[in-house]
């Protein structure tokens, strides 16, 4: 009897449950038809459409719905320079909130190609931050190698300072780097900028390596010296090949840092010549006129190779900055 007196309320509790649940879902159907019938009485307009839909979900599911209002705000900043570079001229300062604005051209790209060296800009910064990308790898890879397997006098000193170096701003370094480009005589050079990232780039990617270093087995290596390898040769045939995920997380943020700096590459390059996208962007921005369209324009078209390299790269991009993380 005990048992069946405890079954009960469980039962009315399930079916409160289910009740609510039920509500909640003719809920968001209300809101969701609601919206759809001020869109009509409205002259099409959508926004009470989406924002109806955005309550409903809210309603029946209030995770979804937090977790797609901030990718809305996330999204709705690229959506709206997407707006501006496809605006005609007589209507870059509009403040009309229309994502595809009416008159939509694609002026801004075509002028961005035929009045400005754009395709110039955007090599010169592929070149920087590929080169600095597989320069930071391989002294990386090699650097966290020998600080992951080899205990030597100041190995721990000195992996603390490559942490510390990376709690100094840019600004801070900025003028010793633009001493030693400017001996070396690498100013308004794209090797000297190549030099200034890798510096900055290879301390972190180091860390990084490092810590997936002490997860692989020294068994593994031990193994194929046995079989006839030379240390180095066992390196490159066994870590490497098990490091990718950790080494394409190092080339990612090794091509981002170099892709988007913007202050050590206005000190160092100063030619017309050399200037990277960030530089020749900057070059559109007046005192008393600045070509919001073309500036959108070539916002838009420097997103791609990095979304790209995300798309490349995604499978790797969970395990490799979780795995390693665990030892120190």
């Amino acid at each position: 009897m005990n048992s069946t007196a405890a079954a009960k309320p469980a039962s009315r509790s399930s079916l409160s449950d289910e009740g609510y649940k039920q509500l909640r879902q003719y809920g968001a159907v209300a809101l969701l038809v609601g919206g759809l019938i001020l869109t009509v009485t409205n002259g099409m307009s959508w926004g009470y459409a989406i924002i109806g839909a955005w309550l409903g979900l809210l309603l029946w599911k209030p995770l979804h719905g937090i977790l797609v209002f901030y990718s809305a705000i996330s999204v709705y900043p690229v959506l709206r320079v997407i707006s501006i570079s496809l605006r005609p001229t007589d209507g870059l300062l509009s403040r009309s909130l229309d994502l595809i604005p009416p008159g939509a051209t694609f002026n801004s790209f075509v002028e961005l190609f035929t009045e400005e060296e754009f395709l110039r800009w955007v090599w010169n910064s592929l070149t920087i931050t590929v080169a600095v990308s597989l320069i930071g790898i391989a002294i990386s890879a090699t650097g966290a190698y020998a600080f992951s397997r080899w205990r030597f006098p100041g190995r721990r000193p000195m992996l603390i300072f490559l942490l510390t170096t990376q709690m100094l701003p840019a600004s801070m370094l900025l003028i010793p780097i633009f001493v030693i480009v400017a001996q070396l005589n690498l100013t308004n050079n794209v090797l000297g900028l190549v030099l200034a990232y890798t510096s900055t780039a290879v301390p972190f990617s180091i860390w990084i390596l490092k810590g997936y270093y002490d997860t692989i087995p020294p068994d593994l290596e031990e193994a194929a010296m046995v079989d006839g390898c030379q240390r180095m040769e066992a390196f490159y045939k066994v870590i490497l090949p098990l490091s990718t995920p950790a080494l394409s997380i190092v080339f990612l943020f090794n091509f981002l840092a170099a892709w988007a700096e913007f202050l050590v590459a206005k000190v160092i390059l100063q030619s017309n010549a050399v200037m990277t996208w960030s530089l020749g962007l900057n070059e559109l921005i007046g005192t008393f006129n600045t070509d919001w369209g073309k500036y959108a324009a070539g916002s838009v078209l420097v997103t791609l190779p990095v979304l790209l390299l995300f798309m490349w790269q995604s499978k790797y991009l969970i395990s490799g900055l979780t795995l390693g993380s665990v030892k120190g």
